[in-house]
């Protein structure tokens, strides 16, 4: 290979990286900054970000539209998380003991093989409604950072403003929890 020719290829290559580093910069620029962890961390409540996505455990698509009047428990989770696996039995026990009182839980899971969802539930005896968000739409308007995460949303379908990032039942999430639940019911 010629000299000039190794140094084209070289000039090329650092503006590819170039570029591509302008690309990332851009981007992380340009991302919505406001999520709903964001608005709440800010102490700000509002309408939770709506969704569309198919059944996990039935055939069909559940809107969170359709669930108002119901508090909502979003618990967002991929089959492969361990802190996930753990707390499956935590809010498999919160939605017998709550939905009799209007509470639906509702597992969303993200960047996942619908296989190992399902293997996950059935292990889990994960009974609640499940869906499946395989593009990723709702982390950028929830603002996850890592699974579990969960949110809670009062009947009228706003934001209760208590953001839990890991398991329900670990820690002062249990006191979380606890209030977002009541926030939520009490709306």
């Amino acid at each position: 290979m010629s000299r000039a020719l190794k140094l084209s290829a070289q000039a090329l290559s650092v503006g590819l990286v170039v570029g591509l580093l302008a690309l990332l910069v851009w981007k992380v620029a340009h991302q919505n900054r406001n999520t709903a962890a964001a608005e709440i961390s800010k102490g700000k409540t509002g309408p939770a970000p709506g969704f569309d996505l198919p059944r996990l455990d039935t055939s069909g698509k559940l809107s969170l539209a359709s669930l108002r009047g119901k508090a909502v428990v979003l618990n967002f989770w991929q089959s492969s998380c361990e802190p996930c696996k753990q707390e499956a039995p935590a809010l498999e026990a919160a939605w017998r003991r709550l939905r009799a009182q209007g509470v639906t839980v509702v597992g969303v899971d993200v960047y996942d093989f619908k296989s190992d969802a399902r293997r996950f539930a059935t292990k889990y005896g994960v009974t609640y409604p499940l869906v499946h968000d395989t593009a990723g739409t709702t982390i950028e308007s929830y603002g996850l950072t890592g699974y579990p995460e969960t949110y809670v949303v009062n009947r009228r379908g706003t934001l209760v403003p208590i953001h839990i990032l890991s398991r329900i039942d670990k820690g002062d999430n249990v006191d979380k929890f606890a209030r977002a639940i009541r926030l939520a019911l009490a709306a």
